[in-house]
């Protein structure tokens, strides 16, 4: 697979990634990166990321075989609906946001019948760091990517797109987009809140006393804070329902310690450790 043009929407970590990985793997021809900062995006081109840019996603879409939005989740159905309105009728669409109903209530009704399609994609894969200067072209190597289309969707299209991913170096599964607010909720967007929550509570003068437990559990929680809160915004009915979950263990969990209960924090632990193990190393 090579495509002419590739754009992407928000060269950042993730944006960037997917450049270099275009580039490096030649599944583009020629590589756009759309963006609002002239500055970030001359950065981004100067590091290999993209080819060349513009601020005007317009002009770059409609000019484009296959679109990626990597944008903030509450920009995503904006930036898509923009490139949809002038993409060629053959074009594809993409995005890489960290939830997806959001986007299909927000696009429901909205994109052009005989333009480009849409489907969405998550890559699970990026850091609590930032910007393209963070961005590697083997990113997505052997990383997963769900492809969330609905039943609406062209499977011929669909087909396309994962197989862009896998070009990248990826893995893909196919998952109903609401399906995978769920399941992320709990293993990606619940885990930013808890590492959030035990570095908040912590005192500064205690720093000097943390070691590798607390930094890997912690780690996350110096992602960029206006971008995780539009995730959980996104995303707030499952999270809240991921958060009652975890109260509830929780509240088991200090049960059993308030009744000094051996067996039942044995028994709690293993539990846990069970599932951790199951994931590997």
């Amino acid at each position: 697979m090579q495509v002419e043009q590739l754009t992407i929407v928000g060269v950042g970590l993730i944006g960037g990634s997917v450049g270099l990985a275009a580039k490096a793997r030649g599944v583009a021809r020629r590589v756009v990166g759309v963006g609002r900062d002239e500055r970030t995006l001359a950065r981004a081109q100067a590091g290999g990321a993209i080819d060349s840019y513009t601020t005007d996603l317009r002009e770059a879409a409609a000019t484009s075989d296959v679109v990626v939005v990597c944008t903030p989740v509450d920009r995503v159905a904006a930036d898509v609906l923009a490139a949809a309105t002038v993409a060629p009728a053959k074009g594809l669409i993409t995005d890489a946001g960290s939830t997806k109903g959001n986007i299909i209530r927000e696009l429901a009704g909205k994109l052009p019948d005989a333009g480009a399609t849409f489907i969405g994609s998550h890559p699970l894969a990026g850091s609590e760091k930032r910007g393209s200067a963070n961005s590697k072209a083997d990113l997505f190597a052997d990383r997963l990517v769900v492809v969330t289309p609905t039943a609406d969707t062209d499977p011929e299209a669909t087909a396309v797109i994962e197989l862009f991913w896998s070009r990248l170096g990826a893995r893909t599964m196919r998952m109903d987009p609401f399906e995978h607010d769920t399941a992320l909720a709990v293993t990606s967007h619940l885990p930013h809140a808890a590492a959030g929550g035990l570095a908040g509570i912590t005192p500064h003068e205690w720093l000097t006393l943390t070691a590798g437990g607390f930094r890997d559990a912690t780690r996350i929680a110096a992602g960029d804070p206006d971008l995780w809160a539009a995730i959980f915004r996104a995303n707030r009915e499952a999270v809240l329902a991921a958060i009652d979950s975890f109260s509830d263990r929780m509240n088991q969990f200090r049960q059993f310690l308030a009744a000094d209960d051996r067996a039942g924090l044995v028994r709690w632990l293993a539990e846990g450790k069970r599932v951790r193990d199951a994931l590997g190393s």
